[in-house]
């Protein structure tokens, strides 16, 4: 019966004008309806939960804390409804296992009805983002009543620790992002190459040897050198259990991640019998090492951290018990700190280099008749999973867990495209879709790139109109489909303020993409609210990305293909497009012919000010098969198409890997 109600509000919602009121809301909710009236903040708000308030007294905390730190305004608990400014109800709304809300905002008050906690939780985080300062410096909101629950019921953010470490005052800043956004899951990433982050009792070398390495790459990879300064930290049993237990208060499901087989030089530096070959020396290239540890090893030091990126051939030996031994010990005090049902296990990027010169991989696979290295992953993951099943937890692993047989009851993760978890969802596994495009946020916001990234681009328009169900999954196996996430790797981010810059305004638009069912979702109604959204993030102190107020270039063959020219854009408003040509600065009025080889500069300028906002900057250099038409014979990669044919007759040579 659920489903059939579920089935048609959708239905219900798909046929909704989208001519709705447009709030500073996101995730934009999925019916608003406008009601006559406006709700002005009181000096003082009273709250009524019609609970025990004492069984929820952890949520009524952090609502009081956050209703001050927004409004700064006083909070009073009543024992009576009729005094409330806002009342909250948990019981009777039915669908108790979908956190839905109803929020009605009236000139009297805010009554919040809701299928269970976390339900009500959204409600408020919706109330706290409707209510803006007007010109008397009240606050206040037009009355409205809101119908809500959320699309999908895994909607994740992740981020990167191993590469380089954050304390836990930003993990808990990060997740108070993430519940702002109402994303509930927060997928942690606590082992690399590079750093082991999480104390293991049982083994203290992972921490103590696994968690410092001697230096780090200098730029993008394959470097400048190393910076020969020591990097590492590690959380403590104790601050991950502070960690998981604010988030829980705040709805955030944490999942933490420890990479096997490969991924796993940190842990194979503290414990060398984990390798396929203990006493073979840790490789790093002679230009991406640090002098320490060329000291070490010149001591006798065999296995390092590594202080480089890519992937490793110095994985966990598959042909040794004692590896599995020591995972699953690291498997018991993990379940311990994470209630979490999910135990993400990496599983990606192994090479089967080591494996296929290991004499006891070779015997594994032969007792074990297996046909290849391929499917002795495939048995180190179900091994590992079998374990992890009967601890009650679920595996989650990366799309190359596929490669050589599924384990029974696993859960993929999509991430070099969608195809895995197509795959993945048409033999009834349940599958969280995160492709590198366009959700990995450590690739560039802008085409301007101004600061090292790995490469790539996912800009915020691309993010927001990425739909997490392909076609190829629709009708019978959507229901696979739990959501989305978006990934944060940490090769090229050192410092929070780079996670700023690289999750906002983009955690924006993929709150959207996990909360908003498709009919409600709107680019041009995203964009309305964006002014709204880097003015709350100003207001926190966070550095956003401006890349959507990039000037956009477009080189195009002129008409007759006789040539190329540049056309320009920015959405930045208030502002005007200037070029410049020889010394001079001309106003843009019509795309630019460009006929001769050199450097085309633009920029944005603030039309009352003067202040730049935005500069470009591109080296054409011009032959005679400039501009033409051209056929290609092979077609263009779906991943990296470019501009099509007149991407090799543009006039611009590629600058990065």
């Amino acid at each position: 019966m659920k489903k059939i109600l579920l089935g048609a509000w959708l239905i219900v919602l798909a046929n909704l004008v989208m001519a709705q009121p447009v709030l500073p809301l996101v995730p934009y909710p999925n019916q608003v309806t406008e009601q006559k009236g406006k709700f002005i903040l009181p000096a003082t708000v009273t709250l009524f939960m019609e609970e025990d308030r004492g069984a929820n007294q952890s949520f009524v905390d952090l609502l009081q804390e956050d209703i001050n730190k927004a409004w700064n305004v006083n909070t009073k608990i009543v024992q009576r409804p009729e005094e409330a400014t806002l009342r909250i109800i948990t019981k009777g709304k039915g669908q108790v296992d979908k956190p839905g809300y109803e929020l009605n905002v009236t000139d009297n008050g805010v009554l919040i009805k809701a299928s269970n906690l976390e339900g009500a939780f959204y409600a408020t985080r919706t109330f706290l983002q409707l209510l803006q300062r007007n010109k008397n410096g009240q606050w206040g909101c037009p009355a409205v009543f809101i119908e809500d629950f959320p699309r999908f019921s895994y909607r994740g953010m992740h981020l990167d620790v191993g590469r380089h470490f954050f304390p836990v005052s930003f993990i808990k800043q990060y997740i108070d992002w993430l519940a702002y956004h109402k994303l509930n899951k927060f997928h942690w990433h606590l082992t690399e190459d590079q750093g082991w982050r999480i104390e293991i009792k049982q083994f203290p070398l992972l921490t103590s040897v696994g968690g410092w390495r001697n230096g780090t790459l200098i730029g993008r990879y394959p470097g400048k050198g190393n910076n020969n300064t020591p990097h590492g930290g590690f959380y403590t049993q104790a601050e991950i259990r502070e960690v998981v237990a604010y988030a829980r208060q705040r709805f955030v499901e944490v999942i933490p991640e420890i990479e096997m087989p490969g991924h796993s030089s940190a842990a194979i530096a503290a414990y060398p019998w984990l390798s396929c070959f203990p006493n073979q020396p840790t490789v790093i290239p002679a230009n991406m090492i640090s002098q320490q540890s060329i000291n070490k090893q010149k001591e006798g030091a065999i296995k390092l951290v590594q202080e480089t990126w890519g992937v490793f051939d110095d994985v966990f030996c598959a042909g040794n018990d004692s590896t599995f031994m020591f995972l699953e010990k690291v498997i018991d005090e993990v379940s311990e700190l994470f209630p979490s049902r999910f135990i993400h296990i990496g599983g990606d990027e192994c090479p089967k280099t080591h494996w296929k010169k290991c004499v006891r991989c070779q015997e594994r696979i032969r007792s074990l008749q297996l046909k290849d290295e391929h499917e002795l992953q495939s048995y180190f993951v179900k091994r590992i999973e079998g374990y992890l099943n009967k601890k009650g937890k679920v595996l989650i692993g990366w799309d190359e867990i596929l490669e050589g047989g599924l384990a029974p009851n696993a859960v993929v993760m999509s991430w070099r495209g969608e195809s895995g978890g197509i795959e993945a969802a048409k033999e009834r596994h349940e599958v969280v879709m995160t492709p590198g495009q366009p959700v990995y946020f450590d690739h560039s916001q802008s085409e301007n790139e101004d600061s090292v990234t790995i490469g790539g681009y996912n800009p915020l328009d691309r993010v927001y109109r990425y739909d997490p169900v392909p076609q190829a999954l629709a009708g019978e196996f959507e229901k696979y489909v739990l959501g989305t996430q978006a990934n944060v790797w940490t090769e090229y981010i050192t410092n929070p303020s780079k996670i700023q810059y690289m999750i906002f305004p983009r955690i924006a638009a993929l709150s959207e993409i996990c909360w908003t069912v498709p009919a409600q979702k709107s680019w041009s109604g995203f964009e309305k609210r964006l002014p709204i959204l880097f003015e709350r993030y100003e207001q926190w102190g966070v550095r956003s990305s401006s890349a959507y107020f990039d000037i956009a270039a477009s080189v195009r063959a002129q008409p007759g293909n006789t040539g190329i020219e540049l056309a320009l854009t920015t959405k930045a408003p208030g502002t005007t497009l200037q070029w410049m040509q020889s010394n001079t600065t001309l106003p843009y009025q019509n795309p630019i012919k460009i006929d001769k080889s050199g450097v085309v500069r633009a920029q944005s300028k603030e039309t009352l000010t003067g202040t730049i906002k935005s500069r470009y900057e591109q080296l054409f250099q011009i032959h005679k098969a400039s501009g033409k038409k051209i056929s290609l014979v092979t077609p263009a990669s779906g991943s990296y198409p470019g501009d099509g044919a007149i991407t090799l007759v543009n006039g611009i040579k590629a600058n990065k890997g």
